[in-house]
């Protein structure tokens, strides 16, 4: 089956009752029981819902896995794949990665006994080299947020299944759309599924995927006994976003690379960050393990002068200034003072991410209303 058939039908079946070709919203806490313990497959609502086991079905589809496994958002994913592990163990993560990624392994499971070290994964020789006995995880999103690096998943994969570690990539910037990280070696996708899967900025919501019965059952034990679910009306609004995924990727990805080469012939631009250049450290490894470049641009001004830079953004009509990514409209965002304030300075700068960077999420609108709003804006 192909992507855009997975997207709308996987999973999916019209609702026996009254074949409703939507899946309903089964918005309840609780399910009558012919007789203690004699149920028709659910008991409580943390525990099972039909309107998540849905999405959760689909999910695993548009990645090529067998378990899919839906939480309250994305940071929800993320903490329970760190319950994974226990004290002394220590995880390896890419440098460049989300703040609240950051700020969850440094500031809540570092103080419970994890150890985290953040390494440069662009070149996999650098993972060889900080591996020790006490690494149970390698943890790399790729493209990166907000640098757009690219890492190459399946040498990354092949260093972590020789040592018998574990390999976690957040999948959020490219989608299933673009990239399939269990084809090409990984143990774990998460998603925050807030971004492009739905797609409209109106739910949070984050979601892991993996073809490990062992790690999906420990998954799906921590979902139930920690609780942090998502809702049933949250569920089917991702179930309807999902269907429109591959065609508004198409868009997000077209718009992006224009958006990219406007930016880069600008004469106040001094450094474009898109996996869609030529030019682009990591073109020709994106061309290799994606389907596309995604629609995620960061950018800076010649001058590096943080007044400037918020200028533009202030400036902007069209694009939004605003957290978050992968909805239909496009948003800019301040790394340093928003996604990824919780990094400390140093280690921003240390990884490149400049106090003056612009991260913009191209929607898709028509492109050549957003290349006139940048013209305006920066001038």
């Amino acid at each position: 089956m192909k992507f855009g058939t997975k997207a709308i039908h996987a999973g999916i079946e019209p609702d026996p009752t009254t074949g409703a070709i939507m899946t309903p919203i089964y918005q309840t806490s609780t399910y009558v029981q012919e007789s203690p313990g004699k149920h028709k497959g659910y008991e409580y609502a943390r525990t099972q819902n039909p309107t998540r086991d849905v999405l959760q079905n689909n999910l695993a589809a548009l990645e090529n896995g067998q378990y899919g496994i839906c939480f309250a958002s994305g940071l929800g994913a993320t903490d329970a794949i760190l319950k994974l592990f226990k004290p002394g163990d220590e995880i390896i993560a890419s440098s460049d990665l989300y703040g609240g990624t950051y700020r969850i392994m440094v500031r809540v499971f570092q103080e419970f006994g994890l150890t985290f070290k953040f390494v440069s994964l662009d070149n996999p020789d650098n993972l060889k080299a900080a591996l020790t006995d006490a690494t149970k995880m390698v943890w790399i999103e790729t493209p990166t947020n907000p640098l757009l690096r690219i890492v190459d998943i399946r040498a990354i994969a092949a260093i972590t299944q020789e040592k018998g570690i574990q390999l976690v990539v957040d999948n959020t910037f490219a989608s299933p759309y673009l990239q399939n990280p269990l084809d090409l070696g990984a143990t774990i996708v998460m998603h925050s599924v807030t971004k492009y899967l739905g797609g409209h900025s109106d739910t949070v919501m984050g979601a892991i995927v993996t073809n490990d019965e062992a790690i999906a059952q420990r998954l799906k034990f921590i979902q139930n006994a920690c609780g942090a679910v998502p809702g049933p009306q949250d569920c089917f609004l991702v179930l309807r976003g999902i269907k429109t995924l591959h065609v508004r990727m198409q868009r997000h990805c077209e718009n992006a690379m224009q958006v990219a080469r406007f930016l880069q012939s600008h004469p106040k631009v001094s450094q474009v960050y898109y996996p869609g250049l030529e030019n682009h450290p990591g073109h020709a490894l994106a061309k290799e393990q994606m389907r596309g470049f995604g629609g995620m641009v960061s950018f800076t001004l010649h001058g590096d002068s943080l007044p400037e830079a918020v200028k533009v953004m202030e400036s902007f009509t069209v694009f939004s200034l605003g957290e978050s990514l992968g909805g239909v409209e496009s948003l800019c965002t301040h790394p340093a003072s928003m996604t990824h304030a919780s990094i400390p300075k140093e280690e921003r700068e240390k990884n490149g991410l400049k106090d003056t960077l612009i991260r913009l999420s191209v929607g898709i609108e028509d492109v050549e209303d957003l290349i006139q709003d940048l013209k305006q804006a920066i001038g």
